[in-house]
């Protein structure tokens, strides 16, 4: 499980949000041989407690805490931020990997899904950053990883909020990365494209495909992805998009004139136009990583 990029982790103190499956899931997994703590934060405690007998396999000695928490409650957010001030960890990497997606037109949304991206993908991601640096600037030392998505890199028509909050965290991580520069606290941000996990799923509404339409030599497992993104912190890259073929599709996207963008936006929506009413939508935001 080991590998050239983890061991950069040694002896360190990781929180991991959406950590009960996927992504999250495998970033604890790869840093439980080294790391000496673990903070595995999710809505669902007992996935929470599968992932936590896994680790104890893989270590022994490592020191993990579980805790339940639905990053949509701001009060239970605080005080979640709060007990880790009132403990004497010292964070050394903050993984921000909760996120909430949808798939499918804005106009069909369920808005209580749309105010649950904004809460969980922006909302939190910022404040429980902000809360975290200041136990890091104190101590002179850490990393922020924030999980994005290549969906944040252009806009995504059947995922405009979607990406738009990926967006930010593309644009605030850079932000804060060059204030942070000074003292010695770094940021990466991961932007996976296409990843087999219940992810999906969760985000794709029911009238609608639950599968990748994306070709397979595009879609990248979850195992490299989070190798991608330990590798990026520590060798403090600002931005990595794992995949040798989504990176080069990306990057030819971005440099594509924006009328020519305009015509493969409007080609998508013809293709693939997902007017969902929004009484055909499940009845709470079950669209989680983790």
């Amino acid at each position: 499980m080991q590998s050239v990029s983890n061991t950069s982790f040694a002896g360190s103190t990781v929180i991991i949000t959406g950590a009960s499956s996927g992504i999250g899931w495998e970033f604890a997994r790869q840093l439980a041989p080294v790391a000496s703590n673990i903070i595995l934060v999710a809505r669902r405690i007992d996935r929470l407690e599968t992932l936590a007998s896994e680790l104890r396999a893989i270590n022994p000695h490592l020191e993990l805490f579980k805790r339940a928490l639905d990053l949509r409650n701001h009060v239970d957010l605080e005080r979640f931020c709060d007990w880790l001030d009132e403990g004497d960890l010292t964070i050394d990497l903050l993984i921000n990997n909760a996120g909430v997606g949808d798939h499918g037109a804005f106009v069909g949304s369920e808005w209580e899904r749309v105010i649950s991206m904004l809460q969980v993908n922006v909302n939190a991601l910022t404040y429980l950053t902000f809360r975290i640096l200041r136990k890091m600037k104190k101590a002179g030392r850490g990393a922020i990883l924030n999980v994005s998505s290549v969906a944040g890199l252009l806009p995504v028509p059947n995922s405009a909020v979607y990406a738009a909050t990926k967006a930010y965290v593309n644009s605030f991580s850079e932000a804060i990365r060059a204030e942070l520069r000074a003292y010695k606290i770094s940021v990466a941000t991961l932007c996976p494209g296409p990843v087999d996990t219940e992810f999906l799923s969760r985000a794709t509404r029911r009238t609608a495909e639950q599968k990748h339409t994306a070709p397979d030599f595009l879609i990248v497992s979850v195992r490299e992805v989070v190798q991608k993104g330990l590798e990026a912190v520590s060798h403090d890259r600002p931005k990595v998009i794992p995949g040798i073929a989504v990176n080069l599709a990306m990057r030819t996207l971005a440099s594509l004139p924006m009328f020519i963008k305009r015509f493969l936006y409007k080609a998508q929506v013809k293709h693939r136009p997902h007017l969902v009413p929004s009484d055909s939508l499940p009845s709470s935001p079950e669209s989680f990583r983790g």
